[in-house]
């Protein structure tokens, strides 16, 4: 006999439990049936009681086995077929958006075509609605009058129609992310009256959209914290130190204030600096890392200053490497040990990158073609400058076309 078996619930469990026990009556009184029938037909006795008995037997386990239902069967959600097809003739890409999120083509109502309308009033185009609804789908659970009131909220931050259009494309997350204004309202007005500028909170919009999803009060209480730490390190003005570190890490108002209070206090203690020197590092290069799992940055800077033991550097020459670039240390331990191998088996050495840490940010495939044209076009990067292996690639190339030129490569 086959069995189905559709799920582990308390509700199922118990089910099967009940046609176990009743499989074992029925058997048991199809066994004295079945005795009956050899006794009855040894007496000449009727046999109409054991066909009976056989029946109910049969019938019962058919009831019983096959009335388990697999809660999921029954009331799995089919896709919207009229979405799909509206969704189509938009140009939207489909799979994308059954990866990115699937639940949304099971909905009965969704407002595609009202969304569509809406951005292109606000000076969208098709293939850019196209492309914001493939990797945003939730954007077309969204109703015009939702659309609308946060329409003229962001306007409080963004001077155009077309500067938000350009956003959406970049982010659809950040606009479509929450369909809860009156919290947007209240988070905007709170970080306005801190006195963040319309490019603050514009990147703040863009960059970390969840900060607006807050609560007012969480995102009170890290102003709060980052407030008293400037007061705790003599800043004069608490709340421009405030500002500073937001502009600079937009990430930092979705994060913990235990998590940032901890970094803080880490920062201090594994590199002994006074409070007028942690202030000078939280409010330019380190305050990007601030944000960081206090666990990752400890692990990673344990890593960093083991690797460059190992080269002979002193915990001075650590020191200055990290304090003169923080952003290393968001190098996972792998990552950092294998550029640096990688950069020291090709001739550069370690003081040269202690001198050039920004290097460690190109990926290992970029170090590698630049590396090999450079040396095929006869520049010595013992001798030589390596920072060009960090420059942007039009710079980059500009350079290469020079080192052609003036050695003859």
């Amino acid at each position: 006999m086959m069995w189905n078996y559709c799920g582990s619930s308390t509700l199922q469990l118990a089910q099967i439990s009940y046609i176990l026990k009743d499989l074992g009556y029925l058997i048991i009184m199809a066994s004295r049936s079945l005795w009956c029938m050899r006794n009855n037909f040894l007496l000449g006795s009727r046999c109409w009681m054991v066909q009976y008995s056989t029946e109910i037997f049969l019938k019962s386990i058919s009831f019983r086995l096959f009335g388990v239902k697999c809660g999921n069967v029954d009331s799995e959600p089919s896709e919207n077929e009229d979405l799909l097809n509206n969704l189509f003739t938009m140009g939207v890409d489909i799979d994308i958006a059954k990866k990115r999120q699937p639940g949304v083509f099971n909905r009965t109502v969704t407002n595609e075509q009202d969304v569509q309308m809406f951005l292109l009033s606000k000076g969208a185009s098709k293939e850019v609605i196209a492309s914001i609804i493939s990797r945003y789908p939730r954007a077309i659970t969204r109703t015009t009058e939702s659309l609308s009131k946060r329409w003229n909220l962001w306007r409080k931050v963004i001077m155009s129609d077309l500067e938000i259009v350009n956003i959406l494309e970049r982010s659809p997350e950040s606009f479509f992310r929450s369909k809860n204004n009156e919290n947007l309202e209240k988070n905007i007005n709170f970080l306005c009256s801190i006195g963040l500028t319309s490019k603050c909170l514009c990147r703040l919009l863009t960059s970390a959209p969840r900060t607006f999803s807050n609560s007012l009060d969480l995102n009170k209480k890290m102003v709060e914290c980052l407030h008293e730490v400037g007061l705790s390190l003599g800043c004069n003005d608490p709340m421009d130190f405030v500002r500073k570190i937001i502009f600079k890490n937009p990430f930092i108002l979705i994060q913990s204030t235990k998590r940032v209070k901890a970094n803080i206090e880490f920062l201090q203690s594994a590199f002994t600096l006074n409070k007028e020197e942690l202030l000078v590092l939280i409010c330019g290069l380190g305050a990007g890392i601030l944000d960081l799992s206090n666990d990752y940055m400890r692990k990673n800077y344990k890593n960093i200053k083991e690797k460059l033991f190992s080269f002979g550097c002193t915990e001075e020459e650590v020191r200055k490497f990290v304090l003169n670039y923080p952003d290393v240390i968001f190098l996972a331990e792998k990552k950092f040990n294998d550029k640096i191998d990688y950069l020291i088996e090709e001739k550069v050495s370690i003081s040269q990158i202690i001198e050039n840490p920004r290097v460690l940010d190109s990926s290992m495939n970029t170090l590698k073609s630049r590396i090999k044209e450079l040396v095929d076009a006869g520049y010595n990067l013992n001798t030589s400058n390596i920072a060009v292996l960090s420059w942007s690639k039009t710079r980059y190339q500009a350079k290469l076309k020079k080192i052609k030129t003036v050695l003859g490569a």
